[in-house]
Formats: C-alpha cells, sequence, structure tokens
C-alpha cells in the first residue's frame, strides 16, 4: 500500500502526485473510503463546489482508497486524502483495516517539505525502513503529520513499512507543483517494489520545470547569490559523505596530510584569544572558522596560499579546515 496526504505533509502536492499519477497511468479502482464524519474540520479542509452539466454538485473532503493493477502479478493499494484535523489514531486504525483487508504486505508513506536545498541538484531524498533512518545524518526530530503516525502504528501491528520523503527548494515559494519532487518520490517507490514504472510523463515535466527555475533564478541577481551558495554548500556535504563512506583511517589520514602542509606555510603567526591565530603581516583580524586539530584557523593569507587540491571540487574558495572540519563530524556520526 503507498499513502499521501494533502495538506502540511505535501509541499508543492509532490507526495500526492505521485498517487494522481499512478492513478492516471494504470487501471485503478476506487475500492472504498474513510468517512469523512468526525475527522474534518471543515473551516480547514473546505467542501468544494462543481457543476456538471448544469447540475450542481458538492464534494466532501474525504479518503479514498484505490486498486491500481501494476502488473497481471502486483496491484498496488493507494491511499489519498486530506490529512485528518481530528481523531488521527481512530484514523489510523480505519487504515489499517483497509491494509489487513487487501492482504497489504508493506505499507509507504510519502511525504514532501520545504528545504534549503537547489533545484540545480538531485532534490535530496530521506528514506526510513521499519522505522530505521536509511541515512542517520537525516534522523528527524520536531513535528510530525498523519504519514509518521501510520507508519508508526502499522510497525505495531506487524506490517513491513517504508517511509519516503522529498525536500523542495524552499525559495521557489507557493505552492505550484514541482514535478522534480513529484519524479523522484515516484523513483523512488519503484525502487522500494522493484518495478519500472512508466515516468515518461514525469521526466518531461521535470526538465520544463527546470528550465522555468533556471530563468527566474538568472533573472534575480540576489537568489542567484544564493542558489550559488546552496549548491556550494550541497557538493561540500556530498563530498564529505564521500570520503566518510571511506572509513575512519581515510579521514585522518587526510587531516594529518593538511596539518603537515600547513605547518609548512611561510606565515608568522602570533596567538591571539581564543586561539584563534593572525599572520605577522596582515593588518586585519582573520575570519575565525573551525580550527583543525592543531588548533590554529586560517587567515587570509593562508587561505590564500592554499592550493586547488585542498579546495572543494566545486571550485569554491572554502578552507581546507572547514572540510576537514565537515568530513570528519559526517564521518564520526
Amino acid at each position: 500500500m503507498v499513502a499521501a496526504f494533502d495538506g502540511w505533509n505535501d509541499a508543492c502536492q509532490s507526495a500526492t502526485n505521485v498517487i494522481r499519477h499512478l492513478v492516471s497511468k494504470y487501471r485503478s479502482l476506487e475500492v472504498g473510503h474513510i468517512s469523512r464524519d468526525g475527522y474534518y474540520d471543515y473551516q480547514t479542509s473546505r467542501p468544494m463546489q462543481c457543476v456538471i452539466q448544469g447540475t450542481r454538485r458538492i464534494l466532501w473532503p474525504q479518503t479514498a482508497f484505490y486498486d491500481i493493477t501494476v502488473t497481471d502479478d502486483l496491484h498496488l493499494l493507494a491511499q489519498l486524502g486530506p490529512e485528518p484535523n481530528y481523531r488521527w489514531m481512530d484514523y489510523v486504525r480505519e487504515t489499517l483495516h483497509f491494509a489487513k483487508q487487501y492482504d497489504v504486505s508493506r505499507i509507504v508513506t510519502l511525504g514532501s517539505m520545504f528545504a534549503e536545498c537547489p533545484h540545480t541538484r538531485d532534490l535530496p531524498i530521506d528514506v526510513s525502513v521499519d522505522g530505521v533512518q536509511s541515512d542517520p545524518e537525516s534522523e528527524y526530530n520536531g513535528p510530525i503529520g498523519i504519514p509518521h503516525i501510520i507508519d508508526a502504528m502499522a510497525i505495531e501491528e506487524g506490517f513491513d513499512t517504508t517511509s519516503i520523503w522529498v525536500s523542495v527548494p524552499q525559495y521557489l515559494g507557493g505552492n505550484e507543483p514541482c514535478p522534480q519532487a513529484t519524479l523522484e518520490l515516484f523513483q523512488q517507490l519503484a525502487s522500494v517494489i522493484g518495478l519500472k514504472l512508466n515516468a515518461q510523463e514525469l521526466e518531461g515535466k521535470a526538465d520544463q520545470w527546470r528550465a522555468h527555475c533556471d530563468v527566474m533564478v538568472r533573472n534575480n541577481a540576489d537568489l542567484d547569490g544564493y542558489v550559488d551558495q546552496l549548491e556550494h554548500d550541497y557538493d561540500l556535504k556530498q563530498h564529505a559523505r564521500t570520503i566518510a563512506s571511506a572509513g575512519t583511517p581515510a579521514v585522518e589520514q587526510l587531516v594529518q596530510e593538511a596539518e603537515a602542509y600547513l605547518r609548512d606555510l611561510p606565515c608568522a603567526s602570533s596567538p591571539l584569544d581564543n586561539g584563534v591565530m593572525r599572520c605577522a603581516w596582515q593588518s586585519e583580524w582573520p575570519v575565525p572558522i573551525l580550527p583543525i586539530g592543531t588548533g590554529h584557523s586560517l587567515c587570509q593569507a593562508q587561505r590564500q596560499a592554499l592550493p586547488p587540491s585542498a579546495m572543494p571540487s566545486s571550485g569554491c574558495s572554502t578552507p581546507v579546515s572547514s572540510r576537514i572540519a565537515t568530513m570528519i563530524a559526517s564521518a564520526m556520526r
């Protein structure tokens, strides 16, 4: 079963659009719903009015379940609806009752959230399996929504669970759809169920979305600079993870090599408060940065003296000590 909910858990409708895409691309049949009574605040989740062939209809917020035929051997039970306002525990019990009726073995919950990430890179994906985060660095602490409650209660009931969340660039603002986020959730879902799903339409929309974002950023100098910084932070973190994945000895070797290089720099220094060092020929105070193993910080002259190999692959001027600190933090967590 795969579940997604409108509202707080659904930045730019990225999660619920996965379900809508499945329903539109595969043979689907609505097989049930959870009664709206007692679960919704209609001033928050308002009913919708529509006129069909001159006849007015009022559509009330409710949760629907769909039987989606992916292959002759694989059916997905999909849950789609607004996040309930009240009685979450009762709501989840009804959800799990449907799952048991359809002999569901694994429950996959989808979500999307705004975050500081660039649209020019793969959007960050956080995955947890049976309540255990795949990447310990991405462990979340804070407010939660109905997908988290379903995941937790499903585990208690003996279901296998997977939770997939995607981050959406917050600088884009608004709540327009983000096809790139939907595509990455869709691809992760395909990986979980072990099948290649039809994503051609989503891929085209994602290309158009990125092109639109590129134009928007180019036309705003402040935003362009902000995205450059996000790209630098993203690349630095990815590089740190690559180094950290080599194991603690590799990180320690990198620290030793960097310290040896810095000791050989022709920079006469005098101690300052808090252990920050300043070059004898430097008239300005250095910008404090994270210290490396020697307990010294790099001053501006030292930064300029660093070879290209001591800089991140993105070509930015982040000093080696900051890189090392980031790498060590990643490796030791």
